[in-house]
Parts: C-alpha cells; sequence; structure tokens
C-alpha cells in the first residue's frame, strides 16, 4: 500500500484522493428510465417480459411469488450449520434495534392545549436482496429486521432467480427466518419499478431499501418521490485511525476485508506511526498473495488505498472527521476516549477484537451504512426508516383564546388573511 505523509496540501485534497465518483450514471439512465416506465405502465407482463430477458426465466405471475414448498425445499439444501447462524445473528440484530424503538407521546397544559407525537410504522416495506454472482443472506437480515422490529406488517421482498426460475436457498431461509411476508423472483431496475408503482401482483410498497447494482442505483433515484427509499449506496469503504499500539497484522487484514468487495472499494490507514505504516503496508502485501480475490484487492488498492500518517493524533482525528467514512475501526491506547473525538462515521468498531465483519453479520448494529462521505448527514439504516411520525395538536377554546391575535398578527405579517380569519372567526 502507498504511504503518503501528511501535508498541508495532502489535507487540503484529502477527499478528491479517495473519493468514488456516485454521478457517472449518464450512459446508463436512458435504458433505466425505459425499463422503469415499461413497467409503470405495462405492469407484470412488461416485468415478467425484463425477467426472461436479462435472467432467462421464464415466468407468470403466478410462479413469480415464491411458494411455501419453495422455502421448504430450500431449509433441506442449507447448511443447519448456516441456519443456527442464520438464527443467532438474527437474535443480535432483533436485540439492536429493540432499543431504537420510538414511543408516541402526549403533553398537556393546564391551559387545555394537548401536543403529541404519534409513531406509525409504514405499511408496506420493499427489500431488494441481490442474486446475480452470489447470495447475500446477511443482506437480507438487515434490511428485514429493522423493518419487522419497527412493525411493518407487510414486509416484500424481491430477488433475482436463474434461468431455471431457482432463488439461492440462503437467501430464501434468511427472508423466512427474518420475517419476510411476501418474495418475488425478479431482479435488477424492473423490480425497484415493480415495487414502486405495484403491478397486478406485486404490492406497490411504501419504502424500498436494500443494495443494487448501477441500474438499481438509478431506479431507485428515479423512482424517488412516488416512494421512499433508504438511499443509493456507493461501494464499501473502511478507514482505521491507530497510534502506535495497534497491531499492523489486525490492522492489514481488516482493511483488506473491505477492500475485497470491489475494484471501487476504499481501505485508508491514518495513523501516527510511521514504524507501523511499514509494517501495515507489508502485511497487506503478504495476506494478498494468498486471498481468493487478489485481483480484485490489488486495482482496490492500487485506486483507492492509502496509508497516510499524521504528525498527531489531532491530525488524525481530522482526517478522519473529513473523510467520514461507512466504516471506522479505532485502535488507539484508549479508543474510547478517541471514539468521543469523532463525528463523522457510519459505524464505529472499538479495539482490537472489533473488526469490522463482526459488524457485517453478527454484532447486531446494522450494516447497512452511508457511504462516500455521507456519513457527515446520513445514518445507518434502523428502525427510524421504516416509521412516520405524526404531530398531535388540540387545543381548548381558553388555550386558544390565549394566543390567537398573535397567530393572526403572524398570518397577516405574511398576506395570508385567510389564515389570520379562520382563529378571529372562533371569537368574534
Amino acid at each position: 500500500m502507498r504511504i503518503v505523509k501528511v501535508t498541508p496540501e495532502i489535507k487540503a485534497d484529502i477527499q478528491g484522493l479517495i473519493k468514488r465518483s456516485q454521478d457517472d450514471y449518464g450512459p446508463y439512465e436512458a435504458a433505466v428510465k425505459d425499463i422503469v416506465e415499461a413497467v409503470h405502465n405495462g405492469g407484470d407482463r412488461a416485468l415478467l417480459g425484463y425477467t426472461e430477458k436479462f435472467d432467462k426465466a421464464v415466468l407468470t405471475s403466478e410462479t413469480m411469488r415464491v411458494t411455501k414448498e419453495e422455502i421448504d425445499a430450500a431449509y433441506k439444501a442449507v447448511d443447519p450449520e448456516l441456519l443456527s447462524v442464520i438464527r443467532k445473528a438474527i437474535k443480535n440484530i432483533e436485540a439492536y434495534h429493540e432499543l431504537q424503538k420510538r414511543n408516541s407521546w402526549i403533553t398537556t397544559k393546564p391551559d387545555g392545549s394537548i401536543l403529541g407525537q404519534q409513531i406509525t410504522p409504514v405499511e408496506y416495506a420493499g427489500v431488494y436482496v441481490p442474486g446475480g454472482k452470489a447470495a447475500y443472506p446477511s443482506t437480507v437480515l438487515m434490511n428485514v429486521v429493522p423493518a419487522k422490529v419497527a412493525g411493518v406488517p407487510n414486509i416484500v421482498m424481491t430477488t433475482p432467480c436463474n434461468a431455471e426460475g431457482v432463488v439461492y436457498p440462503n437467501t430464501l431461509v434468511a427472508a423466512n427466518e427474518a420475517g419476510v411476508t411476501e418474495i418475488y423472483k425478479c431482479g435488477g431496475a424492473q423490480a425497484i419499478a415493480a415495487l414502486a408503482y405495484g403491478t397486478e401482483t406485486i404490492p406497490k410498497v411504501d419504502k424500498i431499501v436494500g443494495p443494487g447494482n448501477i441500474f438499481v442505483a438509478i431506479a431507485k433515484r428515479m423512482v424517488f418521490g412516488h416512494v421512499s427509499i433508504d438511499s443509493v449506496a456507493g461501494p464499501s469503504e473502511i478507514l482505521v485511525l491507530a497510534d502506535e499500539t495497534a497491531t499492523a497484522k489486525y490492522v492489514a487484514a481488516d482493511l483488506l476485508s473491505q477492500a475485497e468487495h470491489d475494484e471501487l472499494a476504499s481501505a485508508v490507514l491514518v495513523t501516527t506511526s510511521d514504524e507501523l505504516a511499514k509494517e501495515v503496508s507489508d502485511w497487506t502485501d503478504k495476506f494478498t498473495a494468498g486471498l481468493e480475490r487478489k485481483a480484485i484487492i490489488e486495482k482496490s488498492l492500487d485506486n483507492f488505498g492509502y496509508i497516510f500518517v499524521a504528525d498527531s493524533m489531532d491530525e488524525a482525528v481530522e482526517i478522519a472527521n473529513t473523510i467520514a467514512p461507512e466504516h471506522m475501526e479505532i485502535l488507539t491506547k484508549d479508543p474510547f476516549q478517541t471514539m468521543t473525538r469523532i463525528k463523522n462515521a457510519g459505524a464505529m468498531f472499538l479495539g482490537e477484537y472489533s473488526s469490522e465483519p463482526l459488524g457485517d453479520y453478527f454484532a447486531g448494529p446494522n450494516h447497512v451504512l452511508p457511504t462516500n462521505g455521507t456519513a457527515r448527514f446520513f445514518s445507518p439504516l434502523g428502525v427510524d426508516d421504516f416509521i412516520k411520525k405524526s404531530s398531535i395538536i388540540s387545543y381548548s377554546r381558553d388555550a386558544l383564546e390565549n394566543v390567537y391575535k398573535d397567530i393572526m398578527k403572524f398570518a397577516e405579517s405574511e398576506g395570508l388573511t385567510a389564515h389570520a380569519n379562520s382563529v378571529k372567526v372562533r371569537f368574534e
């Protein structure tokens, strides 16, 4: 890995060095627009046509929905040990997200005014799960369990099938265990359109969550407004913030755990130690040589892999906050004290035994996180993504009489005399 000494010039361009473009959608937008509009207007017919075209699967409106028999067959195909792990992970994810739940509330005053907030889950949540090259049961759990904890009654999942119309068994089992109510065999932009607008078979949902390729990302952007979405996620990233007490072997292994995702993944170490920087660079070379996804890792590190050496921990923390990473590992002498200085991070992993994959699969916090610097203003997927908050206002005559002239003054200052009249008539 390249080692870069932090200078004022480097600090000024730190985001430019590692930023992956999320805006190079032009070549694909027209094709996605055609797909979205076709499904919007053509429903099942268009959706099934695209499923045959892209996934080579010939389905009908009836066979598009996964049946109980197919789910039962999936259980027989899944490794029992993996099923046990999935169930343990669900318990951890549920327990964590239960702590995020909000309650409705009401407050009253002696003058007869009542204010409050009512919490209501969305009626339909749509979960998109990729299924092209591999199965991702962890993605299923992280997107479905928060919706279930929030109280969403209808959780609709779409995922591609193979040419024989079969969905990955691991995906089906994870969905059934997590509480998905309906599963449909469709993927890509056409599945996003089906969830956003509904078809004769697939219900229109209120919110769409879940990752996907560039076609899925563009489709989510296009349907936003007709339906809510979680985010348009970019490639994965990790930043390790470390001092001289960190173990170089661990740091290198953790950086590579994200670099193997794809060629656009970002792996960054920010440290105050020249010695650690050199050791980590050596260990990444040693580990990479023996890893299955060597070619992807090497491209990722060549493109977006950096070891930044800062003069002080203050400077290192400043750089980390500027980058605002999806995953941040803090491997310092006192990681909890360092944590208090971090303002921007999707998820923080404290101490050398809290490696990033712990959060990907098992600990409980969500692994759907803000990427590409958006941790400055976005948060991890959670229960709040599946609820609505309604304000409650109730005033008695006495309570309104005390303030109605103030309301009239405000309304008249904005030239909205009908607003002013709305309260005035009650006291004429």
